[in-house]
């Protein structure tokens, strides 16, 4: 099991990182989504340090969003998707490495570079090391929802609306949390709550979410 989760996640990062384009285009809009917020409504510094836990926040998750189609398509096109699913190799396996690859070129790049848009927003120094630990925690729970959705629409032409559709709403819990708790840390108040259910969610979504992911692996391909 393990030797066939480092094949699999071995495999999507060398894919990834030859497709520089698609591994560039979360970035890239999450720092034009937080560049342009301020053009938007006002550069007052007040202003921008209220807003900047949710700004960064809902920035981060829509980033994370946007490559989750691409998920599985890949696979499914070249028909590798049909001969995992029909081989005696763990599926769970398979899935948890395949959302570990999509946090690894999507959701820690997106981490380590939202301290500097923090500072870009005026947020408080003393939350920016909360922010930095909510997107660690928060960002691979939104990969491995997103990979259930993703699994489910592999079959369909166009599935990234659909998979909006589905997991925006998975996702708001730890919108919530995450936001709450930089928003917490900006007001030098106890964040370690919300840290934990991040944590909660993180650990439910790795236990779980592999299963659900496998299971709708095999309807997209049944069908």
């Amino acid at each position: 099991m393990i030797r066939v989760f480092w094949a699999e996640l071995h495999k999507d990062l060398l894919l990834a990182y030859r497709r520089k384009g698609d591994l560039l285009n979360p970035l890239l809009f999450f720092v034009m989504v937080v560049t342009l917020f301020p053009l938007g409504v006002s550069p007052a510094a007040d202003f921008l340090s209220a807003l900047a836990p949710g700004v960064l926040w809902v920035s981060a998750l829509l980033a994370a969003l946007l490559s989750l189609d691409n998920l599985f398509k890949a696979d499914f096109e070249d028909g590798t998707l049909e001969q995992l699913m029909l081989s005696s190799e763990s599926t769970y396996m398979i899935a948890l490495a395949k959302a570990l690859a999509h946090w690894l070129t999507t959701g820690l790049p997106l981490t380590l570079i939202a301290p500097l848009l923090a500072v870009m927003l005026f947020l408080p120094t003393q939350a920016i090391p909360t922010l930095v630990l909510s997107l660690l925690i928060g960002t691979p729970a939104l990969s491995l929802i997103g990979a259930i959705a993703s699994a489910l629409t592999v079959g369909l032409k166009k599935g990234g609306v659909l998979i909006s559709l589905l997991v925006i709403p998975l996702y708001i819990p730890v919108l919530i949390f995450g936001a709450s708790a930089v928003q917490g840390a900006t007001q030098n108040l106890p964040v370690t709550a919300y840290l934990a259910i991040l944590g909660a969610i993180l650990a439910l979504s790795i236990v779980l979410a592999p299963f659900a992911i496998a299971a709708s692996l095999r309807v997209s391909v049944s069908n």
